[in-house]
């Protein structure tokens, strides 16, 4: 089933509904084949899950298909098929169904209280957060009925123990739903009085990125890698930017680039993504994207990788060397020439004291967040120093490194890149701390040398140089 599907999503249109077919064709085939070797069929059905859930992005709009039509049809339609084999008379035909139901919970509530005790002596959390953790996993639903169903089918559980088990869910919730809400509130109440932090200054401080797009029938692609990348604690939409020259025919070109962007738009919206298209007015594509960036209060541009320069603009300066001197932001220019869930594993080159930039700690949770979502590791190819900054971070138990302190051909690490990789490289532009002269021109000899795999060239937020020179850190320039 991976070898069919991936096969299938590398040559499907992602937003297109074949996509969410194929996923169903597959699981009732699933479910069909393991029902003629005489296996329950939901056993198929898990399995077929397993087999496509590494294909299939957890922020991207086939899961959300799949997710909306199994909670509004499939769970409801198998909770009702339980319901009606329930014979409510049992429950008042003497007090066995009772003894058996309290006995269930019973057994069922202290082995979750005894798992949540476990895990707070063993990662020393407080009793509040005990008392969450037991609130959230004391309830059960779907698991236990498929099961209960199951046996009660083959005449293995009698009518009692399925009664039993229907109230054993109503009480379970009912305890789950107390327990959860009331360490909530204990939760709450206890960070009223700590310092703000960003996750508590509203909008203005939470996560925004931008998309600049230069040709709306070539941006798919970035505009998925922007979803997957996207925090979803996050209130703020991405931003897709047109910057139209400014002429006589700027409106005319505001509302086609307007029409030409409502696609990518509905896409984002059934992922449950915020999408927002935003249009300007410059005589320079650089300048405007960079005003925008500023008056949007962006931390991420992810902008498509540059072509070709004419002469025009190697005589007045590139396009995208503008963008980078013009804008102090975390920037990931992008070349994504195929499905990024067809890579296997993400290589992250980068140079020493990458870990004292502003923007570390974003581009290292950004690719952790990139490797949980493609269900893929992380090789790093990077000084030991910043391989321990990294470790220091948290969820970063993807990441597997590797030393590499060959600066002088950085492009000898090319052994280590297999043809499925996605290759980023930790690049920084002159004046940032961590610039080293070579890194001006890696990202063209990365395009000659790997020419047809993804590529992502990060800049992170920068900090100067001058201003850490002041500081008491020893700094190491190779």
């Amino acid at each position: 089933m991976p070898r069919i599907a991936k096969w299938f999503f590398k040559r499907a249109t992602p937003e297109k509904y074949s996509t969410f077919i194929f996923v169903l064709l597959v699981v009732f085939a699933a479910g069909f084949l393991v029902e003629l070797a005489g296996i329950e069929p939901i056993i198929g059905a898990f399995a077929a899950g397993l087999a496509l859930n590494r294909l299939i992005p957890h922020s991207s709009a086939l899961m959300n298909r799949i997710e909306f039509f199994g909670n509004a049809l499939f769970i409801p339609i198998f909770l009702i098929s339980v319901g009606m084999l329930v014979d409510v008379s049992v429950v008042f035909n003497g007090p066995r169904t009772l003894i058996v139901a309290l006995t269930l919970t019973l057994v069922a509530l202290l082995g979750k209280w005894w798992a949540a005790y476990a895990t707070q002596k063993t990662f020393r959390y407080s009793n509040t957060e005990r008392e969450l953790i037991f609130g959230l996993s004391s309830s059960h639903a779907a698991a236990t009925l498929a099961i209960i169903l199951v046996g009660y089918k083959a005449e293995l559980l009698d009518e009692y123990i399925l009664n039993g088990t229907i109230i054993l869910i109503l009480l379970t919730c009912i305890v789950a739903s107390v327990f959860t809400q009331r360490a909530a509130k204990k939760i709450v109440m206890s960070e009223e009085n700590e310092p703000l932090t960003p996750s508590t200054m509203g909008e203005f401080a939470q996560e925004k990125i931008l998309v600049p797009i230069a040709n709306p029938t070539n941006i798919g692609q970035h505009v998925e890698l922007a979803l997957l990348l996207k925090d979803k604690k996050s209130v703020n939409p991405v931003s897709l930017l047109g910057v139209v020259p400014n002429n006589q025919e700027a409106e005319k070109n505001i509302v086609s680039f307007r029409k030409q962007l409502q696609g990518l738009v509905s896409k984002a919206m059934a992922a449950e993504v915020n999408v927002d298209i935003i249009t300007t007015i410059d005589h320079s594509p650089a300048d405007g994207i960079a005003r925008t960036a500023r008056e949007t209060m962006s931390d991420i541009v992810i902008l498509g990788w540059p072509g070709k320069a004419g002469l025009w603009d190697k005589l007045l300066g590139e396009k995208m060397d503008l963008i980078i001197r013009s804008m102090d932001k975390n920037l990931f220019i992008c070349h994504v020439e195929k499905n990024l869930i067809l890579n296997k594993q993400i290589v992250v080159l980068s140079p020493p004291l990458v870990e004292k930039e502003d923007g570390f700690a974003l581009w290292v949770n950004k690719v952790s967040k990139l490797s949980s979502e493609l269900s893929i590791p992380v090789l790093h190819l990077g000084h030991s120093e910043t391989q321990k900054s990294i470790a220091s971070q948290k969820n970063t138990g993807s990441f597997i490194f590797q030393p590499f302190e060959e600066w002088n051909n950085p492009l000898s690490c090319g052994e280590m890149i297999k043809k499925d990789d996605l290759i980023i490289l930790i690049s920084a532009h002159s004046g940032y701390i961590s610039h080293i002269p070579i890194l001006e021109n890696l990202p063209s000899r990365l395009e000659s040398r790997f020419p047809h795999h993804n590529r992502i060239v990060i800049y992170p937020k920068r900090h100067l140089s001058d201003q850490l020179l002041g500081n008491d850190d020893h700094i190491f320039i190779p």
